[in-house]
């Protein structure tokens, strides 16, 4: 009986360190859209989005576990709102799944007027990451 309870002590323990390093994890950038990243509908790339989001994916993802990662995925991303020219971009990445070799990361992008309080959610999608070795063999993303 004493041996469950140590598991299940250490299990906990492990639980909380996963939950601290999800919350350490998150990352966030902000970008401003210029004209060299807009379509002719004066509009944000979409191309440039995902990129950015990508790329954001696997900032979040390297903070959580500090190892090589490479995006194995991307899930349904979905444009919610066109990203005006001259707008503030701000994308946010969270950690929402550990698997044993990989990472599931949601990201959110919004666009804030520059001149105003107006703040807009326009894309959300989700990216599977894994976490490689200098083999590129997937390894634990502990």
């Amino acid at each position: 009986m004493f041996k469950q309870k140590k598991e299940l002590v250490f299990l906990s323990l492990k639980s909380m360190e996963i939950e601290e390093r999800i919350k350490q994890a998150e990352t966030k950038s902000f970008k401003a859209v210029f004209p060299n990243n807009t379509n002719h509908y004066d509009t944000m790339f979409g191309g440039k989005v995902m990129s950015m989001m990508d790329e954001i994916a696997f900032i979040t993802a390297t903070r959580f576990s500090r190892k090589k990662m490479v995006t194995a995925s991307s899930e349904k991303i979905n444009f919610s709102s066109p990203i005006p020219a001259g707008s503030i971009v701000e994308l946010i990445g969270n950690v929402v799944n550990v698997g044993k070799t990989s990472l599931t990361i949601e990201v959110e992008v919004f666009f804030e007027e520059m001149y105003s309080n107006k703040r807009v959610k326009a894309v959300t999608g989700r990216f599977g990451l894994v976490a490689i070795d200098d083999n590129k063999k997937s390894v634990s993303v502990l």
